[in-house]
């Protein structure tokens, strides 16, 4: 596995760990920490979101 690919995963994870705490406790994480809607969660956001996309890939891989 690539390192761009466990990146990805990483990612992907913690998304999920995230919107798993919203859905428990209705706590956004990411918002507690550096303001909702600033630039900084934003990042996170589409880094989280191109990551998802990037593990589209993973499915298909033949490693």
């Amino acid at each position: 596995m690539k390192i761009i690919d466990k990146i990805a995963l990483v990612l992907v994870i913690i998304g999920a760990i995230v919107w798993g705490i919203i859905g428990i406790f209705n706590i956004n994480i990411v918002d507690a920490l550096f303001g909702a809607n600033s630039i900084i969660s934003k990042i996170i956001y589409i880094l989280v979101g191109i990551s998802g996309l990037w593990a589209i890939k993973l499915l298909f891989d033949k490693d």
